[in-house]
């Protein structure tokens, strides 16, 4: 079995979380979804658990950050090519969510985006040419 990744994020209302990944593409897990989570699946080996600012606060005792406002990690995802990029994109746009809190990048053989969740999570939807990824880091010299 490959390893799965569940992504855990915390959401101030997880209607409103579950509309917008379903949107851009997620399926909703209703096995692992309740009143206090969601899990929403983009494959098989990767799912965003979506939880309540309630029920996050049973994990840690670290202070939950506002995404909004500071951020902890950027979640990158590949994609099929550069349309695919932007079809993401667009599409988290149009479900509430911000297109483009980063900078694009556009390197010729690699091409990436951002957006923003409702709640300010920021996801980096990316491409890069299978020639790339088979000559390794020479081929991304440039890069930056």
């Amino acid at each position: 079995m490959n390893p799965m990744i569940f992504i855990n994020l915390p959401v101030a209302d997880l209607d409103r979380a579950k509309a917008f990944y379903a949107a851009i593409g997620f399926t909703n897990d209703p096995k692992f979804t309740n009143d206090k989570a969601a899990c929403m699946r983009l494959s098989d080996t990767i799912h965003v658990m979506l939880l309540t600012h309630d029920f996050w606060a049973t994990f840690t005792d670290r202070r939950r950050v506002d995404a909004r406002a500071e951020a902890q990690v950027l979640l990158a995802i590949s994609r099929a090519g550069r349309a695919a990029v932007d079809e993401i994109t667009e599409a988290a746009a149009h479900a509430g969510g911000t297109a483009d809190p980063c900078p694009r990048q556009d390197y010729g053989f690699m091409y990436g985006r951002s957006f923003a969740d409702p709640d300010g999570h920021i996801w980096e939807p990316m491409w890069m040419s299978a020639e790339a990824i088979a000559q390794g880091p020479e081929a991304m010299s440039h890069a930056g």
